[in-house]
């Protein structure tokens, strides 16, 4: 059981990592299209930053490892097929070329799996937990990824197309190489900015799975025989209505392990994000990032694991809208927003496969 919890963070590690790569283009590729940073600058930054963010608070984390499934169902064997599924979705788009969502196939993937160990009961599901105070304290799968999943989006797309109407209209008598020169210097604090806020949002994920193997494996006895050196594996289920500690180990081993990936880059999805969208200056990339990384700061406040894939990339269409409509390249866009339709149910299918799979083989109990 030690073993296999073991192989869970290994795993987690691998997902971590690939985010990482996978996801790069979200905090630098409009800093790149712009010409203000050369692709090496621009993925240090990134990984410096997103090494920062993940140290930054544990909400999402949370709500990942103790309000979307029931914890009694997610054993190390289900969790390991629930993180292969979300590899090998990443993997594939990353492929492509496509800026999916690596926070979608990690929840997909894991509520597929937890499906099929229940055999199909839907209660292990935590569909809904309303509050009665404001809708965004509620917990469960429709209040912190669905409806935010719809919403995130939204306001990344009229955000961007805000700020950057805004920057028109007060921009408007300057010389284009004064904005230019401003704004060159401007977009390395949104990038940065971007990069904290993709390091709070990402890396916690991961965290939340690796928390979660770990109240498994402590509810089941796996650790109890265990030598005293190892009693930072236990975790304790909180209190009611506490949200599960993160151990700081976790926050390390995770942060560390995305500024590895993010430092590999992630050329393809950058191309697709700053290339064939939308042609870009750095006022607009600052538009952009400012933008996404500002809902995405929300969203991490209340625990809701957002896309920052999704929301970057509703960002730069809100600005390219601002610029004109005839500016944006409806062809990429078409094949973004199949990808995200595709993702959720995609990688959930996936996961439910490996552990019916699983079962068949007799690694997974009946």
């Amino acid at each position: 059981m030690t073993l296999l919890i073991i192989t869970v963070i290994v795993c987690a590690l691998v997902f971590t990592y690939i985010n990482g790569f996978h996801d790069t283009a979200n905090s630098i590729a409009t800093v790149i299209a712009t010409k203000v940073l050369t692709p090496r600058q621009a993925v240090m930054l990134a990984a410096v930053t997103n090494l920062c963010g993940a140290f930054m608070g544990t909400a999402v984390a949370s709500t990942i490892a103790s309000g979307l499934v029931d914890p009694k169902v997610a054993t190390s064997q289900v969790l390991i097929c629930a993180l292969l599924a979300a590899i090998a979705w990443n993997l594939l788009t990353w492929w492509f070329g496509l800026p999916s969502s690596s926070s979608h196939a990690l929840i997909g993937s894991l509520c597929g799996a937890c499906l099929a160990a229940a055999h199909n009961h839907w209660n292990v599901l935590v569909w809904s937990i309303p509050n009665a105070e404001h809708w965004w304290k509620g917990s469960g799968l429709l209040w912190k990824v669905m409806v935010p999943m719809i919403l995130s989006p939204v306001f990344g797309l009229v955000l961007g197309f805000l700020v950057m109407g805004a920057l028109y209209f007060l921009l408007r008598n300057w010389r284009p190489a004064n904005v230019n020169k401003t704004f060159g210097k401007l977009q390395l604090v949104s990038s940065a900015y971007m990069g904290v806020m993709h390091g709070m949002n990402d890396a916690q994920k991961t965290m939340g799975i690796i928390a979660l193997a770990l109240l498994t494996g402590t509810n089941s006895g796996a650790f109890d025989h265990l030598p005293g050196w190892l009693n930072f594996l236990h975790t304790e289920a909180p209190a009611a209505g506490r949200p599960l500690p993160i151990a700081s180990w976790i926050i390390v081993l995770c942060g560390l392990t995305m500024c590895a990936g993010t430092a590999a880059g992630g050329w393809r999805i950058i191309k697709t994000l700053g290339h064939k969208m939308i042609r870009l200056h750095p006022v607009h990339g600052f538009a952009a990032e400012t933008s996404s990384a500002t809902v995405l700061m929300v969203a991490v406040h209340f625990g809701m694991p957002v896309s920052t894939t999704h929301v970057v990339t509703t960002s730069i269409m809100g600005v390219g809208c601002a610029k004109g409509f005839n500016h944006l390249k409806l062809v990429v866009v078409e094949r973004i927003i199949w990808s995200w339709i595709l993702t959720l149910p995609a990688s959930g299918g996936m996961a439910y496969l490996l552990v019916m799979l699983a079962r068949a083989l007799g690694w997974l109990g009946a």
